[in-house]
């Protein structure tokens, strides 16, 4: 069976899923914008879980603990700066959907959740990002059997509707 993707306008740290892909700084010490939100949501645990992996690269992911939050885990993976598109964003981009949904996979999660990486302080223009996440998770869903849902997180009605259309095509 197919693995169910689904755009939803909500708060991706209410999410009852197996685990929420965080868009995280290569540092994973929290933030602004998602980020900041998961890290608060989930307790001072998920820091000190951060340190302990000690920072993570573009072509990377890593996976902790929920701690206070409905998900399981999280997944933190650093999405590329936006810098009009000429130092191979769209490749590091698909690199962290990629990086995630095989993490997931290798933990037998069933459900994920992705923010929509690298749109906000990254600059990542929002149109060509949900392209990118959208081809990228149904590409790699082929070998990660054990996942049965996909949800990108939107956070206004706006984006909602475009990653509907897109998920559409």
């Amino acid at each position: 069976m197919a693995a169910k993707l689904i755009a939803a306008e909500a708060d991706i740290t209410t999410l009852y899923v197996d685990a929420i892909v965080n868009a995280a700084n290569a540092q994973l010490a929290g933030g602004g914008g998602v980020d900041g939100a998961i890290h608060r949501a989930a307790g001072p645990e998920l820091l000190v879980a951060c340190r302990r992996i000690g920072g993570c690269s573009i072509d990377q992911a890593s996976i902790t603990p929920g701690f206070r939050l409905p998900a399981k885990y999280v997944i933190h993976a650093v999405g590329p700066v936006w810098r009009n598109g000429a130092r191979g964003e769209p490749a590091l981009l698909a690199s962290c959907y990629r990086c995630a949904i095989e993490i997931a996979n290798q933990h037998a999660l069933r459900t994920v959740a992705f923010s929509c990486i690298s749109t906000g302080v990254y600059g990542y223009p929002f149109d060509l990002a949900a392209e990118t996440a959208i081809a990228t998770v149904r590409d790699v869903l082929m070998s990660a059997p054990s996942i049965e849902g996909v949800t990108f997180c939107c956070f206004s009605a706006r984006d909602l509707t475009m990653y509907q259309k897109l998920l559409l095509i």
